[in-house]
């Protein structure tokens, strides 16, 4: 199997184990609303439902077609990072890494669109009353999958095909 393949399914499997798992374990263990505090006016564990995008972006709708729009968004994703992963040269690791971060966290928030309309959220960073939007294990991987992609890309090593 090609590096390529193999860092993709290794990475890939992880984001998608490490989200499925801490979403299970916050779906069981805790009420919806629910706040643990882990570092006073910094850091909760929250448990919310998110209907919209990544950090709540068109959320509120509970609409079939927003849901809908979101499962071909994701699948769109999904195939272009399959067709990107087929393209790239041999050595191209971080590129590899990076679409296999995305990968694996839009194949998780997928799973959540399918299962139950919504995305599981909990990690709640603030400081004091200012909130960032909750998120959780596929947004992050997806966001540092992301910003790998972009740092390839400032350090003039661009994604050439073929």
């Amino acid at each position: 199997m090609k590096q390529k393949y193999r860092l993709t399914v290794i990475i890939g499997s992880i984001v998608l184990f490490l989200d499925q798992v801490t979403k299970a374990l916050v779906h069981g263990q805790m009420t919806l609303y629910q706040s643990i505090e882990i570092v006073p006016n910094f850091f909760h564990l929250t448990y919310l439902r998110n209907t919209g995008a990544a950090f709540g972006f068109l959320a509120g709708s509970r609409s079939p077609l927003r849901i809908t729009f979101f499962i071909l968004i994701s699948a769109i994703a999904i195939g272009c990072i399959f067709y990107l992963l087929k393209n790239l040269r041999p050595g191209q690791n971080t590129f590899a890494v990076s679409l296999s971060l995305i990968l694996g966290g839009a194949i998780g928030n997928l799973i959540d669109r399918l299962r139950m309309g919504e995305v599981i959220d909990f990690l709640d960073f603030h400081w004091y009353a200012h909130h960032w939007p909750a998120f959780n294990v596929a947004d992050s991987a997806i966001t540092i999958g992301v910003l790998l992609l972009f740092w390839q890309m400032i350090r003039k090593k661009t994604l050439t095909l073929g």
